[in-house]
């Protein structure tokens, strides 16, 4: 017969074990990306000095830390709610660029609105742009039987030129060359924190951590999608409505994704561009998948693939060093920290 102390004991090791294998994960990727480096002729323990400086090393490395993890985290928010519901969206790139035409077609209609009235209708367009593009992925998925991983990836390039095309005609700045709308006025642009170069977007992205994790855990509705991410059969058997939860999951992925991209828009770019994402889509569903269905989690996991993208540019101006570099580490964290905690999980 098991000792009960002996199975607590065993318990209380697997807990620590499932806590530590994403740390050791992303210690074993950070030492191959330093062995990548060597191959390439730099020396790794410099380049990582120069990236940890460029990201860090100062109240403006911070700023732009900060700032390039405001669109990951809300974005990582919306793919971890969607991602427990166990539904596979692909499409939070396009979802990003529809916000942003939706927020700014706000912007420039109403340009003389107060900001206080200006501001919160840019970010409500930007949600519901988001959210209604990612309802026509889960439509086809629930009424036509599409894949659901195709329909919101080949929605992405869609979302993508029609932005562009706006860009170029309908919106272009009448005397300018370049595909891009006129400049937003003073009123439409998020306005900053206690003087710094941070804004609202981010005081927004800090209480949607909050507000996700409330959601997922605290109420009816984060409930029913996590039951049915945990198995449709069993949601359906007591009486949850799956394909409500579904498209539910998708909408709120959808407008989080949106939101980021009309902040993103409002306060970097100040006028609708057609390039106005960093792959913040993509990188948003690793970040989700690195903060393991976290909000906390995620926090923590945006701000570390910021510091990447903002040391890359770093090691391209102090070594020479191509930003791609950045990115297979980026790569190698993701693989290793989730390979990590798929085998702690599966020994748990």
């Amino acid at each position: 017969m098991l000792n009960p102390s002996s199975a607590l004991s065993q318990s209380s090791i697997w807990l620590r074990l499932k806590f530590l294998a994403p740390i050791l994960g992303a210690v074993l990727a950070l030492l191959l990306g330093g062995v990548l480096l060597q191959l390439s002729g730099a020396n790794p323990v410099q380049a990582c000095q120069v990236m940890f400086m460029g990201a860090f090393g100062g109240a403006r490395q911070w700023t732009e830390t900060l700032l390039k993890a405001t669109p990951l985290l809300i974005i990582g928010l919306g793919m971890t709610i969607t991602f427990r519901c166990r539904v596979w969206n692909i499409g939070a790139e396009g979802q990003y660029y529809i916000g942003a035409l939706c927020g700014s077609l706000v912007a420039l209609t109403f340009p003389n609105l107060s900001t206080g009235l200006l501001i919160p209708l840019m970010l409500i367009a930007g949600v519901f742009g988001g959210a209604l593009w990612s309802a026509i992925a889960g439509l086809l998925h629930l009424l036509r039987g599409m894949n659901l991983i195709i329909c919101t990836l080949m929605l992405n390039y869609i979302s993508i030129l029609m932005v562009q095309y706006a860009a170029r005609v309908p919106l272009r700045q009448p005397d300018g060359f370049l595909p891009e709308s006129a400049q937003f006025s003073s009123n439409a642009q998020i306005p900053v924190l206690f003087g710094t170069r941070l804004h609202w977007g981010m005081a927004i992205a800090l209480l949607l951590v909050v507000g996700v994790y409330l959601l997922l855990w605290h109420t009816s509705i984060g409930f029913h999608l996590r039951v049915v991410g945990s198995r449709l059969s069993v949601a359906r058997s007591v009486g949850i409505n799956t394909s409500r939860s579904i498209l539910l999951a998708l909408m709120m992925s959808g407008g989080l994704a949106g939101l980021a991209g009309i902040i993103e828009v409002s306060y970097t770019y100040t006028r609708l561009k057609g390039e106005i994402s960093d792959s913040y889509g993509f990188s948003g569903i690793l970040v989700a998948l690195l903060g393991q269905l976290h909000p906390i989690g995620v926090l923590i996991a945006a701000i570390l693939f910021s510091a990447l993208m903002v040391g890359a540019q770093s090691l391209n101006v102090m070594l020479q060093i191509p930003a791609s570099a950045a990115q297979v580490i980026q790569a190698l964290v993701v693989l290793f920290v989730l390979a990590g905690s798929a085998l702690a999980n599966r020994r748990s």
